[in-house]
């Protein structure tokens, strides 16, 4: 990263990370065990949806053609049964007969629609015995649900690739699936670096600062699926971070996090300790924050992320390179955040010559026109570990802007 080298561009850095991720295993889950995985293979329904004809409302299971005129002559029809939801019955119904039949009961085999209570002369309050009907269904059919009108056994539920969540599962229970295939969550160690990091609520002598880094990156690798299997810190020194990697190694980590260490400062220790062995190669990315990047692997295909120290940085680089590694290694075929097209709100400067992502708020007042705005006065700058706190947006800002006016539009890559 010495003067003169050319930039490498956030893609060609993202590229080169993507290309070396290798996806997780595919296991077995029960399906109230698998929310926040990502689907491996499609699902496919078990059995149909809706699993019988039933009834749409509660009122009463009974043959078009005896109620076709009941808007100009009342029906008079004789109650012969009572369905509640899961009844086993079938009831034969003749001429002139009905069944009160509640919301999600199996409709009688002998009977094509229900006239709900509201069109009967008592309702439910008289729904025993003989019941007068007095407004004609819409047509023949109406407010029946007809078995597999949704999804057909066989029919593809949910796609390879899909994140699970409460709707997913709950499709693939009602299409009757009890067991689904996984990616196996990828298993993440997080190591933070610098002697002049001290624990937070420490007191601190002069030179020191709180850890946040490693607290901070935890937290992104669970928002992104991932499991933590380590959170450490090592010192400035060539002592530190191998044992610290013999730990990943020992956690079964299929990726470390490293942050610090990645610079062209005199203490950089990712780079001292993992650079002239080969394990990690070091680059300058066109981006601000996160200039300073360093990505390999060890021998036995762990990845290694070198992400910048400052709080900022470290969040950014996470965000752009290794979440989309880590959603990839999880079996996602989406690997990147939404992007929206929104109106700033007030203008700002960008760095030149590198592509900004602005920690920022939404402006939510006027709900038909959203503004964004930087999250703190200071605007990107990658020290500035308090305004992560009201971020809820990065702006992305092109490296060829020179500066963000107000009302010009910027990309906002969403998180949550």
């Amino acid at each position: 990263m010495s003067a003169g080298v050319p930039l490498r561009s956030v893609e060609e850095h993202r590229d080169t990370v993507l290309a070396a991720v290798r996806p997780s295993e595919v296991i077995s889950v029960a399906v109230d065990a698998a929310r926040g995985l990502t689907l491996a293979e499609p699902v496919h329904a078990r059995v149909p949806i809706p699993v019988f004809d039933n009834s749409a409302m509660d009122g009463f299971a009974v043959r078009f053609d005896d109620v076709a005129d009941a808007s100009t002559t009342p029906a008079i029809l004789r109650v012969v049964a009572d369905l509640p939801a899961g009844s086993p019955l079938d009831p034969p119904l003749g001429p002139g007969e009905a069944a009160r039949i509640m919301t999600g009961s199996a409709m009688p085999s002998a009977a094509d629609t229900v006239v709900p209570f509201e069109d009967t002369a008592g309702g439910l309050d008289d729904s025993l015995g003989e019941i007068r009907v007095l407004r004609t269904p819409r047509a023949r059919g109406a407010h029946r649900r007809r078995r597999g009108d949704d999804l057909a056994p066989g029919d593809e539920v949910v796609e390879a690739g899909t994140l699970l969540g409460a709707f997913q599962l709950g499709a693939a229970a009602a299409a009757g699936v009890e067991v689904v295939r996984v990616r196996r969550r990828p298993r993440v160690a997080v190591i933070s670096t610098g002697s002049e990091l001290v624990s937070p609520g420490a007191e601190l002598a002069r030179g020191q600062i709180p850890e946040s880094n490693s607290l901070l990156l935890a937290g992104l690798v669970a928002d992104a699926g991932a499991e933590v299997v380590l959170r450490t810190t090592v010192a400035d020194d060539d002592g530190g971070l191998r044992p610290a990697l013999a730990a990943a190694r020992d956690a079964a980590a299929d990726a470390v996090v490293f942050s610090g260490g990645v610079s062209a400062g005199a203490y950089e220790v990712v780079k001292s300790t993992l650079g002239p062995t080969g394990e990690m190669d070091f680059t300058a990315v066109a981006m601000q924050p996160g200039k300073p990047q360093g990505f390999g692997h060890l021998a036995d295909g762990t990845l290694l992320f070198g992400l910048p120290g400052n709080p900022v940085s470290a969040a950014v680089s996470f965000e752009v390179f290794v979440r989309p590694a880590l959603l990839l290694m999880a079996g996602r075929t989406e690997l990147h955040r939404p992007v929206l097209r929104v109106a700033a709100g007030t203008g700002w400067s960008t760095p030149p010559g590198r592509r900004q992502y602005l920690p920022a708020v939404l402006d939510r007042r006027d709900p038909a026109r959203w503004l964004v705005r930087p999250a703190t006065a200071g605007g990107s700058g990658s020290h500035l570990a308090g305004g992560l706190a009201q971020a809820e947006v990065f702006a992305v800002v092109p490296a060829e802007v020179e500066r963000v006016e107000p009302g010009a539009m910027v990309d906002v890559m969403l998180r949550g």
